[in-house]
């Protein structure tokens, strides 16, 4: 069981992280860099409210798995 929720807190971080990055700044940052095809296609408004979910379901998991492996 912990092994599995080790897993899966990984990989949420991994998930966290990458939207984060992902987001565009004022300054435009590495979402600029790395996203710039994918706003042609989702638009940037899109791009930035889906990536803002992203980060937030992937921060609860983090913070649910957390609390659950300290806990075990």
């Amino acid at each position: 069981m912990n092994i599995f929720l080790t897993i899966i807190q990984i990989l949420s971080c991994i998930g966290l992280i990458i939207s984060i990055l992902m987001q565009s700044a004022k300054s435009a940052g590495m979402g600029g860099v790395i996203a710039g095809g994918a706003e042609t296609f989702f638009g940037k408004k899109g791009m930035d409210s889906l990536l803002a979910k992203v980060a937030t379901f992937c921060g609860a998991i983090f913070f649910i798995i957390t609390l659950i492996l300290v806990l075990l």
